[in-house]
C-alpha cells in the first residue's frame, strides 16, 4: 500500500514538473525573441533605437542566463496550506515562473511568499499543513519527502518519506556541494533573511551548515536588492581553491551569476597563488607588522636607480646630488601615493634645477627655454624615468629578496631570524598565498599609475607622445628584467564590492583581513566562522584586524546549534578530542546516528598496507566520496601508494580539487585542504603528525575529524 501511495504521488508531482519545464522552454523562447527584437531596434537609424536595443538585449540575455541555470532541480518544494488561506498548493523553485495567464506557477525560493517554506516548524506551522520536498534528477521526480507540520488539522493529505531533513543528510555526498534550500531550517533561515545593512556574523560548530546558509544569504540579497548588489558585485572569499571549486556550483544553481568566487590566493585581481609557505614563514607574513614593512618598502628609492644628475646649461653646471634628490623625494612622497606623483616628476625636477641657474645667459633665455631644452634632452628624460619609474607591486616586493635591503627597511619590525626566513621564502619565482596580501598592501601604498589621457600636466608624456610604458628603468637595464613596464590589469578603484562574504573567517591572518577589508569599505558583509577551527596562532591580533576591516558597521550575530553533517558517533569522538586538548570548541548537537563508531587502526609494521586495508573497507561500505588525509610531508608518498594499488588505479591521488578526472571518489588531501569540505568516509593517516606540524595543529586535526558524514578511520 505504501509503495502504491508513493507511486501515485510521484506521478502527480511528475505531471506538474513537466508542466513547469514546458513553461520554462516557452519563457526561453520568449527571451530569445526579445533579444532578436532588440537587435532589430538598432537598425532604426536614430539614437533612441540604439538605447532601446541595448536595454532589450541586456534584459533578454540576463533572463536567458537565469533560465539556463535553473534546469537542474528547478522544482524542489511544495506547500499545502490551510484551505481557507490558499486551497491550491504552492510550488517553490530556483526561479519564479508564470503561466500563460500570468498566474504564478512556480515561486522563487527567495520571494517573501516562499519564506514560510523555511520558517514553518511543528511548533509554529504558520498555517502550513504539509511541507513536501521533491527530489529531482533533471526533469524527472525521483523521490518525495513529507513533513506533517500541523497535526491538529483534519486532512487527507498523504505523508510519504522519512522526513526531508534526515533523508538529505543520509544521502551520499558527490563532488560538488548541492544547494540544500529544501532542508534549511528555521534558525538558518533567520540568518539568511537578516537585515541587509551592516555585518551578519554566522557562527557555529562543524556541520551546522554555515557555508550553505551564507551562500543562500548572498543569493537572497541579490534577489531583494538586485540593482545594488548586481551593480556593485558580491565577493565570496574562501580558504582555498579546493574549497572554492567545491562550492562553485551552489550560487549558479540558485540562478545567481553576479558573484565573484575568490580563494585567499586570488583576491587581488590578476594574481593567483596556490602554494602555501611553511607555518613559520606564514606566521611572519600574516602578522600585522608586515603592513609597516610594506609601507617602508614602498617609500624606498628603486634599487639601481640613479643617485645624482649633472648637466651643463649655458654658463651653469646643474647638479642634483643625493641631498637635493632625497629632499625632493620626501616632498613628493608626502603628497600621496608614489605612482600618483608621476605627472609631477618632470616639473618638480625642473623646479629644483632652475633654482641652480645663476648665469646671465641662462636667466636671459628664461624658464620656458630651459624647460624646452631639458625636455628635449634624452639624458634628462632617461634620468627622470629611471629616478622615479612607474612601479608594480610584485616588482617592489621583489626588492626584499636582497638581505641588506630587507635588513635596512625591516629594522625594528622583523627580527634577524625572521628576515632570514623571509629572504629564503622569496627566492622562488611564484608568489605564495601568504604573499598576496603583501602585494595588495604595496598596491595601495604605491597607487595606480594615473590615466595619462586625463592628466593634462604630464610634461614627459606630452614630449614622448604618451608612450611612457616603453621606457625602461635603470634596474631593468642592469638586471635584465622586462624591457617594458606592463600596467596592472586590475586597478585599485575596481576593488570595491557591494557585499563581501568571508567563509572560514577564523583562519584569516591580520594581513588577509586588511586585504579583504579594502574590498568591503562601503559594503555589507556576511562573516562565517568557528573560532575552535582557527589555523591562525594569535586570535586576538586577528580579531583586532577583523574589527578594523568591518569598520564599526552594525553587527547582527547568529549562532547555529545543530550538526547536520556528522553522525553522532563521529562528532562525539571529535568533541571528546577537542575537550581533551582544550580547544574550547563550540559543540553543536548531532541529530542522527549510524550506529558505527570511529575506528582506530594501529599500523603495525606496514603503514601502506594498513591504509590500503582500511580504505578498501570504507570504499565497500559507502557509495560517495572518500578522503585520505595526511600530514603535509607525506602527501606525495601516500598519493604514490594509491596510484600503485590496482583496485584504486582509476582514483585521482594527486587531485587538489574534488572535481578531478577519473574515479573521483577518492582524493588525498592535507589537513588544511579539508577546510570547508565533507566526505562520506575519511581515512586519517598519522593524526599525531598532523597535530604536531604547526602551532595550530590541534585545531587542524579537530577540523579533519569533523569532515566525515558516515565513516571515520584513524591509522596511527
Amino acid at each position: 500500500m505504501a509503495d502504491e501511495l508513493l507511486t501515485a504521488e510521484l506521478a502527480t508531482e511528475q505531471a506538474f514538473v513537466e508542466r513547469v519545464y514546458v513553461q520554462l522552454e516557452r519563457s526561453a523562447r520568449n527571451a530569445q525573441a526579445l533579444a532578436r527584437e532588440g537587435h532589430g531596434r538598432g537598425a532604426l537609424g536614430h539614437e533612441g533605437g540604439l538605447v532601446e536595443r541595448d536595454a532589450m538585449v541586456f534584459q533578454a540575455a540576463r533572463r536567458i542566463a537565469q533560465l539556463d541555470a535553473a534546469h537542474e532541480g528547478l522544482v524542489f518544494g511544495r506547500l499545502d496550506l490551510k484551505p481557507e488561506l490558499d486551497p491550491e498548493p504552492r510550488y517553490i523553485g530556483r526561479i519564479g515562473l508564470r503561466d500563460d495567464n500570468r498566474d504564478s506557477l512556480l515561486i522563487d525560493w527567495r520571494a517573501p511568499a516562499a519564506a514560510v517554506f523555511y520558517q514553518a516548524t511543528a511548533a509554529e506551522p504558520h498555517q502550513v499543513i504539509r511541507r513536501r520536498v521533491l527530489r529531482c534528477s533533471g526533469p524527472n521526480v525521483v523521490g518525495l519527502e513529507d513533513e506533517l507540520l500541523d497535526a491538529d488539522v483534519e486532512t487527507d493529505l498523504p505523508i510519504v518519506g522519512e522526513g526531508a531533513l534526515m533523508a538529505q543528510l543520509s544521502r551520499a555526498r558527490d563532488r560538488s556541494m548541492h544547494s540544500i534550500v529544501a532542508t534549511i531550517q528555521a534558525e538558518q533561515d533567520r540568518a539568511i533573511r537578516a537585515p541587509s545593512k551592516g555585518v551578519v556574523a554566522i557562527s557555529g560548530g562543524p556541520g551546522t551548515g554555515k557555508t550553505v546558509v551564507a551562500l543562500h544569504r548572498a543569493a537572497y540579497l541579490l534577489y531583494t536588492d538586485r540593482r545594488r548588489y548586481e551593480t556593485g558585485g558580491v565577493l565570496v572569499v574562501g580558504p582555498s581553491g579546493v574549497f572554492m571549486r567545491y562550492i562553485e556550483r551552489v550560487l549558479p544553481s540558485l540562478g545567481e551569476t553576479a558573484v565573484a568566487l575568490r580563494s585567499l590566493g586570488e583576491v587581488v585581481g590578476g594574481l593567483r597563488a596556490t602554494r602555501h609557505d611553511a607555518p613559520g614563514v606564514a606566521a611572519v607574513k600574516g602578522s600585522a607588522r608586515m603592513a609597516e614593512l610594506m609601507r617602508r618598502t614602498a617609500r624606498q628609492q628603486a634599487p639601481a636607480s640613479p643617485k645624482e644628475f649633472r648637466v651643463f646649461w649655458r654658463d651653469d653646471v646643474i647638479h642634483l646630488d643625493r641631498g637635493v634628490l632625497g629632499k625632493l623625494r620626501r616632498q613628493l612622497m608626502g603628497q600621496g601615493q608614489r605612482n600618483r606623483q608621476l605627472p609631477r616628476i618632470a616639473s618638480s625636477l625642473l623646479d629644483a634645477m632652475w633654482r641652480q641657474v645663476r648665469g646671465e645667459r641662462g636667466r636671459e633665455r628664461g624658464r620656458e627655454a630651459f624647460d624646452d631644452d631639458m625636455l628635449t634632452s634624452q639624458a634628462f628624460v632617461d634620468f627622470a624615468m629611471s629616478w622615479w619609474p612607474p612601479l608594480a607591486a610584485p616588482e617592489v616586493l621583489g626588492w626584499l629578496r636582497d638581505p641588506e635591503f630587507l635588513a635596512r627597511v625591516g629594522e625594528g619590525v622583523v627580527t634577524p631570524e625572521e628576515q632570514r626566513l623571509l629572504v629564503d621564502s622569496w627566492q622562488v619565482d611564484d608568489l605564495s598565498v601568504e604573499d598576496i596580501p603583501l602585494v595588495d598592501e604595496l598596491r595601495y601604498a604605491l597607487g595606480d599609475v594615473p590615466d595619462r589621457a586625463r592628466e593634462e600636466d604630464h610634461e614627459l608624456d606630452d614630449f614622448l607622445g604618451g608612450d611612457l610604458k616603453e621606457l625602461t628603468t635603470a634596474a631593468e637595464r642592469e638586471f635584465g628584467t622586462a624591457a617594458a613596464w606592463t600596467p596592472p590589469t586590475h586597478r585599485i578603484e575596481d576593488d570595491g564590492y557591494a557585499h563581501v562574504l568571508v567563509d572560514e573567517a577564523q583562519d584569516l591572518t591580520p594581513m588577509q583581513w586588511r586585504m579583504v577589508g579594502r574590498r568591503g569599505r562601503t559594503a555589507t558583509w556576511t562573516i562565517v566562522g568557528d573560532a575552535a577551527q582557527s589555523s591562525w596562532p594569535v586570535p586576538a591580533e586577528s580579531a583586532s584586524a577583523r574589527a578594523r576591516a568591518i569598520d564599526d558597521k552594525d553587527l547582527h550575530e547568529f549562532h547555529l546549534s545543530t550538526n547536520y553533517r556528522n553522525s553522532s558517533e563521529i562528532y562525539e569522538y571529535a568533541a571528546a578530542y577537542a575537550e581533551r586538548v582544550d580547544l574550547e570548541a563550540d559543540l553543536p548537537t548531532a541529530v542522527r546516528s549510524t550506529g558505527v563508531s570511529p575506528r582506530e587502526a594501529p599500523a603495525g609494521g606496514d603503514l601502506a598496507e594498513t591504509v590500503r586495508r582500511e580504505l578498501t573497507g570504507i570504499a565497500g561500505q559507502v557509495s560517495g566520496t572518500i578522503g585520505i588525509v595526511v600530514p603535509i610531508g607525506r602527501r606525495e608518498e601516500v598519493a604514490a601508494w594509491l596510484a600503485s594499488w590496482p583496485e584504486f588505479a582509476d582514483a585521482a591521488p594527486h587531485a587538489t580539487s574534488p572535481a578531478a578526472a577519473g574515479d573521483d571518489r577518492i582524493v588525498v588531501l592535507t589537513g588544511i585542504d579539508t577546510k570547508g569540505l565533507e566526505f562520506d568516509g575519511i581515512v586519517v593517516v598519522d593524526p599525531d603528525a598532523i597535530e604536531a606540524e604547526s602551532p595550530t595543529g590541534r585545531a587542524t586535526l579537530y577540523v579533519v575529524l569533523t569532515r566525515a558524514t558516515q565513516l571515520l578511520t584513524l591509522v596511527r
